[in-house]
């Protein structure tokens, strides 16, 4: 052999030695030093006993707790480690009947293959006298054991369709989301689905061994192994509870909405959608889904973010706005309304009666329909775009800067867009250059083809109290656990100049606090909170008008921005206006004044299910 062949020979030695000195290291210290490869690996000779973490609380904007834990107690069942026991004892014990023990043992000898050394759910939530009774007779009973978990309690009866509901994962759910098992909980809609992540916290286990048999002997290692659960994270929402408990009070026996917003920031202080779901059924849907689903008003939908309604004479301030800001209109200017606007071919769009001709502050506080029909008809007509489908365009540009015809980008989950008609969409329907103002006309009243969500109605209110710009409504505050998004905190402006703000709000503080000159909102008035507010009244194809009014409080320096959409109501001044200025007095000063209470009374009476 030569040099350089026993040379290479050498290393090829020293390189397999020190190979296998690494590899039996590796392997002495997962055998013998490291435990956790072992635990893995020995999973068949042990049973891991799950602890369920407790979800985090929801909170409201003072610290009330609006969904809280209490604890709720199951029977498992561990059908390989089940023994003879009394059949009928068990029964009395949980309080069944001896045919549910046999068929839930049938059950399980069909399943037996699936479910293996696994416990499965027995009976869930027995009350706790019967818990207690099982526990002390448990010991003659193999293979049954309690388990204590937490379910959902709410305090206030305030928000079902807002906090959402909890319930046992389906197949469907688990396809979707792996990291969750059978038997696993988790919220499936409103904020509990939404914070999901930040709620339900981490599960924890106990470890204990197994014999040949796979019966339970003792805790691994004296728990050494073991992990405790951690608990779901606070969420702190916007949501003033005694507002929103106070707006479902209001709303009971309607179909609609009321939104509050804070401007300054955008929190959502209330959002109710009537008729909603009872917090008592939250707790256990499952019980009360049928019921719920069956309902003709759907009390599961929440209109607040999901339904698309017509504005009404409250987008009138929008296109006012516009027409400030692009130099057609100026607030000295009058309009003639001799009971409504007419045109082509002798159609009219109709008004109530009222003095005529006003000028914008005095139209905003009548809610002249005519004057705003003039107002639209001079924005897409101006000579400067050439063709009203250009002038519509730009209009339309306008509209979408105050939130209208777009996802706001709120927090909560489900909100839908709303509608605002395209030039296209008027081309497609008569024709490119077939249409004009007198087709279109019924946009200057906020009705046509204009969809709007209450949340979007409710905006309005807010960028108007701030004079040209909001925040993103939101739903979920910052706190020690939980940090939101940037965005929320950010300032969007309208593309109306701030300074053109100020006649429609005196104009809507007229309307709501000089009763004797005419104004449409006197019936939101209240001593020294100097409210400004804006009736509609929506044309409804399946009945009556739908009620609407916005609002905000004080003129100066704003603490709420308040829609009120009732369904069904009639005027915008006879319910809507008469709740949300309801619900601005109950926040700014606490409660009603003894004035008001006949009013609060009679919305409270109201109800227009039948």
């Amino acid at each position: 052999m030569s040099l350089d062949s026993s040379n290479k020979y050498r290393k090829l030695i020293l390189g397999l030695f020190l190979v296998a000195v690494v590899l039996l290291g590796k392997i002495f210290y997962i055998q013998i030093i490291d435990d956790k490869y072992k635990i893995s690996a020995s999973n068949n000779s042990m049973y891991y006993e799950v602890i369920n973490a407790p979800r985090g609380l929801i909170l409201d904007r003072n610290g009330e707790v609006l969904v809280g834990n209490q604890s709720s107690y199951d029977i498992l069942c561990t059908p390989r480690e089940v023994a003879d026991f009394d059949t009928l004892q068990l029964a009395k014990t949980l309080g069944v009947s001896v045919k549910y023990v046999r068929d839930k043992m049938k059950e399980y000898r069909y399943n037996r293959t699936r479910i293996g050394f696994q416990s499965v759910p027995f009976i869930k939530q027995i009350d706790a006298e019967a818990y207690m009774h099982f526990a002390e007779l448990e010991y003659r009973f193999p293979g049954f054991k309690g388990q204590v978990h937490t379910i959902r309690k709410y305090p206030f009866n305030a928000g079902g369709n807002l906090l959402g509901y909890v319930s046992e994962v389906d197949a469907a759910f688990i396809d979707s989301h792996p990291e969750y098992k059978s038997g696993d909980y988790a919220g499936r809609t409103g904020l509990e689905a939404a914070r999901e992540d930040d709620l339900k916290g981490v599960k924890g286990y106990r470890i204990f061994l197994r014999d040949s048999r796979g019966r339970i002997q003792a805790s691994y290692k004296n728990g050494e192994f073991d992990k405790d659960a951690i608990p779901g994270r606070d969420v702190v929402t916007t949501i003033d509870a005694r507002l929103q408990q106070y707006g479902q009070e209001l709303m009971d026996g309607k179909v609609g909405s009321v939104v509050a917003i804070e401007p300054k920031t955008g929190e959502i202080l209330a959002m109710v959608s009537s008729p909603g779901i009872d917090v008592s059924m939250l707790a256990d849907i499952g019980k009360h889904y049928g019921k719920i689903s069956r309902n003709k008003y759907k009390p599961m939908f929440n209109r607040t973010v999901m339904a698309s309604y017509p504005p009404g004479s409250v987008f009138k301030l929008i296109n006012g706005l516009i027409g400030l800001e692009e130099g057609v209109l100026r607030p000295s200017d009058t309009y003639p309304c001799s009971r409504g606007y007419s045109y082509g071919n002798g159609r009219k769009l109709g008004c109530h009666n009222h003095r005529s001709p006003l000028n914008l502050e005095e139209a905003v506080m009548m809610s002249c329909n005519a004057y705003f029909c003039y107002v639209l008809k001079d924005i897409l007509e101006n000579r400067k775009y050439g063709s009203v489908e250009k002038g519509f365009d730009t209009w339309r540009e306008y509209v979408l800067s105050f939130g209208f015809g777009r996802k706001l980008g709120s927090d909560f989950p489900g909100e839908l867009s709303g509608n605002i008609p395209t030039s296209r969409f008027y081309n497609k329907r008569y024709g490119k250059g077939s249409w004009k103002f007198a087709t279109i006309v019924s946009l200057s009243i906020g009705q046509g083809e204009i969809g709007a969500t209450p949340l979007q109605i409710a905006n309005l209110a807010a960028i108007v109290a701030n004079r040209g710009f909001y925040y993103i409504p939101h739903i979920v505050k910052d706190s020690d656990d939980i940090t939101i998004d940037a965005k929320y905190h950010h300032r969007v402006y309208t593309k109306v100049d701030t300074a053109r703000y100020n006649t429609v709000i005196q104009g809507m503080w007229r309307g709501v606090n000089d009763r004797g000159a005419g104004g449409t909102s006197n019936s939101a008035f209240v001593e020294g909170l100097d409210i400004c507010g804006k009736t509609g009244t929506a044309q409804n194809p399946h009945g009556r008008d739908n009620s609407v009014f916005i609002c905000f409080a004080p003129k100066d320096n704003p603490k709420i921005a308040v829609a009120a959409y009732v369904e069904n109501a009639g005027w915008g001044a006879s319910y809507a206006c008469p709740i949300a200025s309801l619900m601005v007095e109950k926040y700014l000063n606490g409660e009603i004044g003894e004035g008001r209470k006949e009013l609060e009374e009679r919305m409270k009476t109201a109800n227009f299910i039948n």
